[in-house]
């Protein structure tokens, strides 16, 4: 059967024939290359990880370049400056917005070298997994110094910051674990499904891609229970998540480039794009980035280009 043609199962709408991807008119591609990756959103402006540096884009162009031995994961914006982790060194290092120069790097410790991790900012402060045996190392942009560590299940690479908690995903343990910032400890956890990994917390709830299953998960942000599941694809490995609008923001390796899932109703919208491998994707009010490490593109999505559009 073709795959665009298989039926899926949704949370809320039972069986649905899915819809050949939309073509997202007006959407900017733009030729970056190496291996540009990991994205977080600078105003009209995005930074890109990409191989022994992390770039700053514009519609425009280039607009700075920083050399790090080994940016990876996705990275965080918070006290005037870029947070990203070196899966080389085993660092977190501090960028300042301005002059796209390193002004800190601090001795954390990496939990996942190959590079599927996040370091997020919230509660005034940065988090990064730091140890794969079960650690995420909380700092003080103020003292750029690790203040806190937090016992977690191994393999625990994921995070997000949402809803005054850290959410944090364990591959391994196949676990959604919410860590209380005023006590630095883990007070929920909930299992998952098959191959757990990126997440987001917004539009009403954590949202945890179930790679394995092809699923994103919904789990209630107060009682830490899983709500839902939307059905997506065969699998959802090394894509990526975001949320915004009322809407969850899913950047997909088949199928098409990214999903679109109402996060009220848990029924996918759009499917926007042909599939361009792996990469990620960040959400702005006036429209989508992502990237295709693959094939080297960063791309703009402009909300005009895909709003309206239906996966019916």
């Amino acid at each position: 059967m073709n795959k665009l043609k298989r039926m899926f199962l949704t949370a809320t709408a039972g069986l649905a024939a899915i819809s050949p991807p939309a073509h997202a008119e007006g959407e900017q591609v733009i030729t970056v290359p190496g291996f540009a990756d990991f994205l977080a959103v600078d105003g009209e402006t995005v930074w890109a990880t990409n191989r022994g540096r992390i770039e700053r884009w514009s519609r425009e162009g280039k607009l700075a370049e920083v050399p790090m031995a080994r940016p990876c994961g996705t990275m965080a914006i918070t006290q005037g400056a870029l947070w990203a982790a070196d899966c080389s060194e085993g660092t977190l290092k501090r960028i300042d917005l301005e002059t796209a120069k390193i002004t800190a790097t601090i001795p954390t410790g990496i939990a996942n070298p190959k590079g599927e991790l996040n370091v997020v900012a919230g509660a005034g402060s940065v988090w990064v997994a730091s140890d794969n045996k079960g650690v995420v190392s909380r700092i003080d942009p103020d003292t750029n110094t690790v203040v806190a560590t937090v016992t977690v299940d191994p393999g625990t690479w994921y995070l997000a910051f949402g809803y005054g908690s850290v959410w944090a995903v364990s591959a391994t343990e196949q676990s959604l674990q919410r860590i209380d910032p005023e006590t630095n400890a883990v007070t929920v956890k909930t299992p998952l499904g098959k191959e757990p990994g990126f997440l987001a917390a917004g539009s009403g709830a954590v949202w945890v891609q179930e790679q394995g299953d092809g699923t994103v998960a919904r789990i209630d942000s107060c009682s830490g229970k899983v709500t839902g599941r939307i059905k997506v694809g065969d699998n959802l490995k090394w894509g990526d998540i975001d949320t915004g609008d009322g809407k969850v923001w899913l950047r997909t390796t088949d199928d098409q480039t990214f999903v679109v899932i109402d996060g009220a109703t848990q029924a996918i919208e759009a499917r926007i794009g042909a599939a361009a491998g792996s990469g990620a994707l960040r959400y702005t009010a006036a429209g989508v980035w992502t990237t295709a490490h693959d094939v080297h593109t960063l791309t703009w999505w402009p909300a005009s280009g895909f709003a309206g559009k239906s996966d019916d």
